[in-house]
């Protein structure tokens, strides 16, 4: 089984996906896009972590960066569709309570 490499995509200035492991290896990538899109846009930055199926400490420390950085400049990261284990890590590390989580499709449902 091989690791999956980062994808990112850049939808537009209000919206940038994620697919893979958000890592050492994809923290530059991630960060230069995330960066440009603040930069660039306004209101809601969302990053859409669906595809995302890891995050170790240097993928949360570019979280965190592009949230500050978002901040400064007016604006709101908003994490959507994290799955659960992404969850779980930002609930261990206390990050739930700095950055923007929407809530799960799943508890949107009637």
């Amino acid at each position: 089984m091989g690791v999956e490499r980062m994808a990112v995509v850049v939808a537009n200035e209000r919206e940038v996906v994620l697919s893979g492991r958000l890592d050492v290896s994809s923290a530059s990538d991630v960060r230069a896009a995330l960066h440009e899109a603040i930069d660039l846009g306004a209101g809601d930055l969302v990053v859409d972590l669906a595809g995302v199926d890891w995050v170790d400490a240097t993928g949360l420390g570019v979280l965190l960066g592009a949230d500050r950085r978002a901040k400064q400049l007016g604006r709101r990261i908003v994490l959507r569709d994290a799955a659960p284990r992404v969850r779980r890590i930002l609930r261990v590390t206390r990050l739930h309570r700095v950055l923007t989580l929407d809530a799960p499709a799943t508890s949107l449902a009637v």
